[in-house]
């Protein structure tokens, strides 16, 4: 699998540094591979997998595949429980 990043993406990870909130491309890759909640109905062809960030977030991650090629659009944090159960 590789893993491709938007430049808005690769920007993303230093705005929420800003915030105080730190992720690394290993993080992004770990939660793709095994998220605790897949969304591939909202916005097809985007996906949207989601994983436990803290005890309190999630993060969520946008892309689509291209074969074996995934495409990260965004990643955002959100408070668990605000998506699913």
């Amino acid at each position: 699998m590789k893993i491709i990043y938007t430049k808005h993406a690769l920007i993303k990870f230093n705005d929420l540094k800003l915030l105080g909130i730190k992720t690394t491309k290993k993080t992004i890759k770990e939660i793709i591979k095994n998220p605790d909640n897949l969304d591939e109905d909202t916005d097809p062809p985007k996906i949207i997998a989601s994983g436990s960030y803290s005890h309190n977030l999630i993060l969520r991650i946008v892309y689509r595949q291209e074969g074996d090629i995934i495409i990260i659009i965004t990643f955002y944090p959100a408070k668990k429980g605000r998506y699913y159960i």
